[in-house]
């Protein structure tokens, strides 16, 4: 499976937001990669030297932040308490360091002819965000509600003026509920937690009258199961 591997070297990180970091893969292998925004690579985390750390998984799935096709890509990397292998690398890799990831793939992506966009998600799915929002034009007319411990996981966002951040106790569902949408449909776009991401398509099919092929759906995380840090 190594020859799946693109190559490249750690040339920067940095603190994003308090709990996240942005880590700079760069690399001739990196140049003129396929992507879309929204895609996510498999980044190694652990030593495939090392057989006995792979119990816990030397692969992690991050979506891609940016990419340049002249050779680098950046991931943001959630810090948190109980850091898992991908939590723990980001704290003690460093520029100079090989790295080395599967990807870009996915089919997390924005759907063109969309009358609008409508992002929802928690601190977790506001990188890939980040990427597509990128993408769009300045006159795309953008609806989201992005949930959060506090200020300080704020991600500075593309279209930010077009979203709402909301603070836990608050939750996502509740949040999308509350939102002054258009009365006709658009394309939603819900990453995150898996139920509140299940709770938000309901009320947007079932309360909303949207078709299930309005709502891309990218689960990123659920309590208790390992390797979705």
């Amino acid at each position: 499976m190594l020859n799946l591997f693109v190559h490249g070297t750690v040339t920067e990180v940095e603190p994003i937001a308090e709990r996240m970091r942005r880590v700079r893969v760069s690399g001739p292998g990196l140049r003129e990669l396929s992507w879309t925004p929204g895609a996510h690579i498999r980044l190694r985390v652990g030593d495939p030297c090392r057989p006995h750390s792979w119990p816990q998984g030397f692969l992690r799935t991050y979506s891609i932040w940016d990419y340049s096709p002249e050779g680098h890509l950046d991931v943001c990397v959630l810090d948190h308490p109980a850091a898992g292998p991908g939590a723990s690398w980001s704290r003690r890799v460093r520029v100079g360091d090989a790295a080395a990831f599967i990807g870009p793939k996915g089919r997390f992506a924005l759907r063109e002819g969309a009358p609008y966009h409508l992002f929802a998600g928690d601190e977790t799915a506001a990188v890939a965000f980040g990427a597509m929002l990128r993408a769009l034009p300045s006159s795309a007319v953008v609806h989201g509600v992005i949930v959060a411990d506090g200020p300080g996981d704020r991600l500075p966002l593309p279209l930010s003026d077009r979203l709402t951040w909301i603070y836990r106790p608050g939750e996502l569902p509740d949040a999308v509920r509350s939102l002054d949408l258009p009365g006709e449909p658009g394309v939603a776009y819900l990453a995150g937690e898996v139920s509140a991401c299940q709770t938000v398509r309901g009320h947007l099919v079932g309360e909303r009258g949207w078709s299930c092929r309005d709502v891309v759906v990218k689960p990123f995380w659920t309590p208790g199961r390992r390797g979705m840090d």
